[in-house]
């Protein structure tokens, strides 16, 4: 089994992190971390050329993660919520799954032909709904042929409380490792 991270958080010991790491100690199979913060990929910028061809016009550490999409079994996004919305970082990285959009309803292909499971954790310092970057989640999720998609986790008031410190922490990394670890 495969599972595919994305960390929107710009901070390596934040909430994301940590529930990254509480997940990985117990998920079976290998597993590939993107720090979206981090690493080097540009945003979509809107050159049209996957309307036409397979992939991206851009080569950078995004084919990695292309080919990971295609074989992994279960994602997983995990970011701070700002105004709503997650990081601007993540929201980068998920625009160059523009290509999977493209090949679907341009070009009448099919872009990943392996469904897999998919899961959000979000953590935001106030106590507001994250509901409209959990919708942005899973439509980044549903691109990259999410079927099912496990209901949202969030920790709110990571300002006052860590996600870690919270009672329901354990439960909530389990939770989500028995998602991806029961495979059909």
């Amino acid at each position: 089994m495969k599972t595919l991270i994305f960390n929107g958080s710009p901070r390596l010991r934040g909430d994301s992190a940590s529930i990254i790491a509480a997940i990985t100690a117990k998920l079976d199979g290998d597993y590939k971390i993107v720090n979206t913060c981090n690493c080097k990929i540009a945003p979509c910028i809107d050159c049209r050329y996957c309307w036409e061809h397979e992939g991206c016009a851009f080569i950078d550490g995004m084919q990695n993660i292309y080919n990971y999409i295609q074989e992994c079994d279960n994602i997983l996004i995990a970011s701070p919520v700002y105004f709503s919305e997650l990081t601007g970082q993540m929201l980068s990285v998920g625009s160059r799954l523009q290509t999977y959009f493209c090949a679907r309803y341009f070009r009448n292909e099919i872009p990943i032909e392996k469904t897999k499971k998919g899961a959000v954790v979000l953590m935001s310092g106030g106590d507001a709904s994250n509901q409209r970057a959990y919708d942005t989640a899973c439509g980044l999720l549903h691109c990259m042929n999410c079927e099912e998609i496990h209901p949202l986790i969030e920790f709110n008031n990571t300002n006052s409380i860590r996600a870690t410190e919270r009672p329901n922490f354990d439960n909530a990394v389990d939770e989500i490792v028995n998602f991806f670890n029961t495979q059909e």
